[in-house]
Parts: structure tokens; C-alpha cells; sequence
């Protein structure tokens, strides 16, 4: 059987998975993401979007040997696979961070992207080819260097992300924004994974390489889809509590323990309750245990025996404050009072309240 037919029948494949990963990522989901399916998995519709574009390649899986589709096909993935990458992790991470400065970097990279892929796709899809063969050349070129520039652009969007885990590993913070480390740090890998696979056929100039690497992504996004269904990626939402932390403080208690937390417990209300320590939004468990003198083992065990845990007992303050605090200033907008009352902003009290009802 000719060989050409391979490089159509894996293209077919590759595209198929993708119409596969759209299909499942966008109606499978759960009752409870359901009523929050923005804020839990920010990044789905986008994460459709980006698989649906897999579509632009099928002229080469109807005509392997026509070079536009083989300039089409052999570019693509050099020029928008770091930039996919990017926007997933900036508009994952960004959105739970509540961090939109990444939508305008995003912007900018889509243009790019944009302008520089539309004449390789158009060469295409039109019944006719109006780009020569030394122009074909000259845009190996154009996609060299985008490719280069989205390079960088994936390259800022791991190390914001990446410092995002690092302020989330932390289970100090009253005002967690639930971001899931685990599971970031899982999907931080793949653009490194991924990258030996995306430059041999385009290097090479090889449609047997691209087969190759057909192949092996459309595997990678049947795993990629395993991982991020709901079923899979829940456990990686949960936030993590101080009752890890606190899992080998148990093993090394003693007599007179529960005196000490009870003793531990005053201090605590005395600092975050009557001296209205809630109210600063950057309040750590550190700051705690500095400024009562206290150890962090009884500190932190304390919060789980008494108070549940550190974030839900000060946010707990914080909400009651809010209600106080909004009744006695009709006036006040939801952020300024959100404000007044400790929290960051006003969707950190609106999550707070969110998880409150939930639990």
C-alpha cells in the first residue's frame, strides 16, 4: 500500500482524538462544576477551542502530498503548540488567581499567532495556491522566528505559574484562592515533555516523522483528557489543609497536650478575635505563632482540633465582619466593605461564602 496513505490515516487519527478530547472535555462534567464550571475549570472552553483548531490540518490528511498542506501541517505545531501552552496555563492560573493582566499578554501572542499562520492556512484550504515555492520558503522563515517569540511568551507563562505554586505550597495564607498545586504542577511539565516531539519533522522536512509524531500526540491527548476530567482532576482542587501538616505532630504527642492547645487556643482568639487581627488580609499562621510566642506544632494543631482550620476560622471573622460592617455602611460598595472586613477583594469573600455553604 503506498506510503502516502500512512501520513493521511495518523493525521486522521491526530485530528480525531482532538474532535474526541472537544466532544468529552466540554459535556462531561459534574453536577457541582456545574453550578461553578468558570471558576473550577476556567481553562475548558478554552482548552476546546484550542483542540478544535486541530480541524485547520485536514487538507493534508485529504492530500498528503500537496505542499501547501505539507507547509500548513509542518508549521503548525512549531508555531502554535508553546503559545497553546501558554494561554492554558495563564488562563488557568490566571483566572484562579484572579490575575487578568495575563489576558492582555495572551492577546498579543494570539495576534501573532494569527497573522502569522492565516497564509499558510488560506494557501491551503482555497482551491488554488497563490504563494510560489520561494515564497513557501520564505515563510519557513516567519514561523522559525514566531515560533521563537511563542518559545518565550510559554516560557513567562510556567515561571508566573510556577511561582504561583511556590506561593501555594504555603498553607500559610488566610485568603487561599484554592489553587490546585498538584495538579499545576502536573500540566507545568508538558510543554518540556512535548518538545522534543515538535521539531523533527519541521527541522527535517519529513512526513514520516510527522506520522510518528501523530501518533504519539494523539496517545498524548487521549492521557491529557484522562487527566483533566473532572472525575480525575477534583482531588487535585482540593485544597490542602493544615491537617497534613499536622499528621506528624500526632505521632509525637505527649501527656498534657490537650492543656497546652486549650492554653494555645486563648492566645489565638486573644490575637485574631479581640485584638481583630483578621482584619489584615495578608494574616499568615506565622504571624501567629510570632506574635504569640507559641510554637507552630501547637499552633497548628490547635487550628485543627478547635478551629477547624486556620483559613476557615479567620474567614469565618471575616464574614461576619462583612455583614456587620454592611450594615452599618449602606452605602459602601461589596469591594470597599470586603476591603474593610479583611479580604483581598470582593470574589475572595464571595468564595469564602461559597465554600462556607458548601460545607
Amino acid at each position: 500500500m503506498n506510503e502516502v496513505y500512512y501520513y493521511g490515516l495518523a493525521a486522521m487519527i491526530y485530528i480525531t482524538t482532538c474532535w474526541t478530547f472537544v466532544t468529552v472535555r466540554w459535556f462531561h462534567t459534574c453536577q457541582e462544576p456545574k453550578e461553578r464550571r468558570s471558576y473550577i475549570w476556567p481553562d475548558r472552553k478554552l482548552q476546546c477551542l484550542v483542540y478544535a483548531m486541530g480541524t485547520l490540518l485536514l487538507p493534508y490528511v485529504i492530500d498528503p502530498t500537496n505542499e501547501a498542506a505539507w507547509t500548513l501541517m509542518k508549521s503548525y505545531f512549531p508555531a502554535t503548540y508553546y503559545f497553546y501552552c501558554g494561554l492554558l496555563l495563564l488562563c488557568y492560573a490566571g483566572t484562579v488567581k484572579q490575575w487578568s493582566r495575563w489576558k492582555a499578554i495572551s492577546w498579543v501572542a494570539a495576534c501573532i499567532v494569527i497573522a502569522t499562520m492565516v497564509i499558510p492556512v488560506l494557501n491551503a484550504w482555497l482551491p488554488f495556491n497563490f504563494m510560489s515555492s520561494r515564497g513557501l520558503e520564505f515563510w519557513n522563515y516567519v514561523i522559525t522566528g514566531e515560533s521563537i517569540v511563542m518559545i518565550a511568551f510559554c516560557c513567562l507563562a510556567m515561571w508566573q505559574v510556577r511561582c504561583w505554586i511556590r506561593e501555594s505550597n504555603d498553607a500559610n495564607y488566610s485568603n487561599p484562592d484554592d489553587f490546585p498545586v498538584r495538579y499545576a504542577s502536573i500540566v507545568l511539565c508538558y510543554p518540556i515533555i512535548l518538545t522534543p516531539l515538535l521539531w523533527p519533522a519541521y527541522i527535517l522536512d519529513s512526513r514520516k516523522a510527522m506520522a510518528i509524531l501523530h501518533i504519539l500526540l494523539a496517545v498524548f491527548n487521549i492521557v491529557l483528557l484522562i487527566t483533566v476530567m473532572p472525575a480525575w482532576r477534583r482531588k487535585y482542587m482540593l485544597p490542602s489543609t493544615v491537617e497534613e501538616e499536622c499528621e506528624e505532630c500526632e505521632a509525637e504527642e505527649a501527656d498534657g497536650v490537650e492543656a497546652n492547645i486549650e492554653q494555645t487556643a486563648k492566645e489565638i482568639v486573644n490575637y485574631i478575635e479581640r485584638k481583630r487581627a483578621y482584619l489584615d488580609p495578608h494574616l499568615k499562621v506565622d504571624d501567629v505563632v510570632e506574635h504569640c510566642q507559641l510554637g507552630r506544632t501547637y499552633v497548628s494543631l490547635t487550628f485543627q482540633r478547635r478551629f477547624g482550620s486556620f483559613a476557615s476560622y479567620v474567614n469565618r471573622l471575616r464574614m461576619e465582619h462583612y455583614e456587620q460592617y454592611m450594615l452599618d455602611h449602606p452605602d459602601e460598595t461589596k469591594e470597599s466593605v470586603a476591603l474593610a472586613s479583611g479580604f483581598a477583594n470582593y470574589m475572595a469573600y464571595y468564595r469564602a461564602k461559597q465554600k462556607k455553604q458548601r460545607y
